[in-house]
Parts: C-alpha cells; structure tokens; sequence
C-alpha cells in the first residue's frame, strides 16, 4: 500500500505519459509487452544498471549488446576469464564495476543457481550491489515497491517539491519523496518512467515543462525557474596531476604492455608502461623514467579527466628492434602486436596515448567511446 501525504501528487499522470512516451531500450520490457505478458530478465535488468552508473544510455547500448552475444546468461558471465570481461568493458571507465560485475556473476552462478535474489536485501548482499542498483532492480525485474533515485530522479523530484538543500545533503530527503511517490502498482515502471521524464522531459537545462505529466504539481514551476534545482554544492576544483607513458614498439609491430595491480585505480587493466602517479602524486614526467634506454621521442601530452583530478601524460615513443629487457624485470608484462590492440583491456587514458604516439593503432585517434 502506497502511504501519501498533503503534498504527495498520485504517479498515475506519470504512469499514463510513460505508457505513450517511453524509451524504447535493449535491456527494457516496454508496457506494451508486458501487457502480453512478457517479464523483465533480472539478468539484463542488473548488466544494464551497472553499465549506466556513470555512463550515458547511447554509450552503454553497444556493450550491452557485445556482453549478451558473448555471455546470455549470468552462468556464462561467471565462467569468463577475468582478462575477457576487463576487455570487453575497456572504455567504459569506473573499473571496479567490472570486477564486482564478475564477482556478483559468481555469486549468483554459485550462491544462487543462477537465479538473483528478488528483494532490495538478498540483491545487496550480493557483491558489488549497493542501495541504488538493488533498489532499481528489485523494482523493475521484480516489481517491488523499492525508491530507485539515479540522478535523474533526482532533478524531477527536487524541482517536483522545490527542494532547495543543495546535493548530496539533500538525498535522503529526496528519497523519502521518492518512497512517498512510489506506487504498490507497477512500481518498476514507475521507476523507469521518472528516469524518463528526467532524461526526456525534465532535463537539466531548458526543461519541457508544458509537456510534464506533474506540470500541474511542480512547485519549482510555480515558484520559480525550475532550472534553479537541483542545488548543487559548489564543485571543488580538481588537481592536475603530471606522469609519463611510455610506448615501445619492435620492428616486427609489437608493443610493450603490462597489467596493472589489481587493487587501487584502473585495477586489474592494461597499460602501457607508466610513471608512478596517483590521484595524489606526480609521476617523472622526462625519458630517464623509462622502462629501458632508447631513443624516446616526444609525442606531446595527452590529458585526461577523472572523477577527483586530472591526468596529463608525456608520451614517449621509441622503435627498437628486438625486445629489449626492461629496469628490474617487470611484473605482468608482454609483447602484443599492435594490430590486436582492439581486444586489449585498455581503458581509454591509455589508448589516448597510444594513439598520440601511433595515430592508427584504434579505429578513432581516442579509441573507442
């Protein structure tokens, strides 16, 4: 049962806009579907909410599509090798989603019978599932009555109640809002119907409020200009952090790659050899940092931008003949012909100085999106 309040507006406007206007996605089962009565897979309901954290829906389409044709099920997902789903999400960033992508595959492969958990609770004991994937998934895969707030939701329900605490010390308002709003009935379409509205209609700038189904309830439209919410803290200037890569290639097209310690930044992924920087230091920025002596040549600076700073590279390039013995015999470390590079687990700082340093190496100077 759904408890409102005074000030609560019922989701059915919603739920009427969203059974006319809805996103047509892979992973979704649209109204008309389930209507005859098709059932959201769990399966592709958790790949594709892991895969948006972060990440825009155009951007996520073609892995999803890649990750079903080489894993159906989340059976096939855990028996990968670690290497191969690096790989395939290579480009995506935030990394750690990868590895507690394979890790929560096992555990419901193993824990389970394949079968995930269709509570808020059983999905967050699973490995790398938080309160936000658990709650959208439970929701949408299993229909419960769960608060699902991406950010999206967040801008519709902080201009729906003129909510003017600025994030994130607002989220727990926003999301009592959220739980409010709710309904018993079809709740995982109404989840999937506020990320809608936020995506399509109630966007950050220009919002279409004439065609908003809570037009009539928005207090940010009666009160003020809507674009005012959500209010956001101001944004801490990030560090700029300086390094090195270094880019060695034989005659017989081979580049030198290593892999990087599993724990900490871009853990477990592919590089090129690199200086020892961090989100908190710099690394050697200069040749003598090298993994051997050669004839390294400048390729210029490549920059890239975390989450917390900002990274520029030095690339270095060389051309050698044989494969020469790197400073104290690094670990993880081989020679791969340059014309495989696309099956690589390299994550998209490092085929940004690849590509400064061997302009074809991808198929786009940046690699892939």
């Amino acid at each position: 049962m759904t408890i409102t309040t005074p000030d609560t507006p019922s989701a059915q406007p919603l739920l009427d806009w969203y059974d006319r206007h809805h996103r047509n996605l892979p992973w979704r089962v649209s109204p008309g579907m389930a209507a005859r009565g098709a059932k959201p897979d769990p399966y592709h309901i958790w790949l594709s909410e892991v895969m948006l954290q972060q990440t825009t829906v155009q951007a996520v389409k073609p892995y999803f599509a890649r990750f079903l044709q080489r894993w159906p099920e989340v059976a096939d997902l855990a028996a990968a090798e670690n290497e191969a789903v690096m790989a395939a999400w290579a480009g995506l960033g935030y990394y750690a989603r990868a590895r507690n992508l394979k890790k929560c595959a096992e555990a419901v492969a193993r824990q389970h019978g394949g079968v995930f958990p269709d509570t808020e609770e059983g999905l967050k004991s699973l490995p790398g599932i938080g309160d936000y994937t658990a709650a959208a998934v439970a929701a949408i895969a299993f229909n419960r009555q769960a608060a699902v707030m991406d950010g999206n939701v967040e801008r519709v329900i902080s201009r729906l109640y003129a909510i003017d605490t600025p994030l994130p010390v607002a989220k727990p308002l926003m999301k009592q809002k959220v739980a409010l709003l709710t309904p018993a009935s079809r709740p995982g379409d109404f989840a999937q119907a506020m990320m809608d509205l936020g995506a399509t209609i109630c966007t950050p700038k220009r919002p279409a409020c004439s065609l908003c189904p809570f037009r009539g309830a928005c207090e940010a439209l009666k009160l003020s200009d809507p674009e005012l919410f959500p209010v956001k803290a101001a944004k801490k200037e990030k560090p700029v952090r300086q390094g090195a890569a270094f880019i060695a290639v034989t005659e017989d097209g081979e580049i030198l790659l290593r892999r990087r310690a599993e724990s900490g930044l871009l853990g477990g992924m592919t590089e090129v050899p690199t200086t020892g920087w961090t989100a908190r230091i710099d690394g050697e920025t200069s040749s003598a940092a090298a993994p051997f002596e050669a004839a390294w040549q400048s390729c210029g600076t490549v920059i890239h931008v975390f989450t917390h700073f900002e990274l520029r590279l030095s690339i270095w390039r060389t051309a050698i003949a044989g494969r020469p013995k790197t400073k104290g015999g690094m670990n993880d470390e081989w020679w791969e012909p340059v014309t495989n590079l696309e099956a690589q687990a390299l994550p998209t700082v490092m085929k940004k100085a690849i590509a400064a340093a061997i302009p074809r190496a991808f198929k786009t100077s940046k690699g892939r999106p």
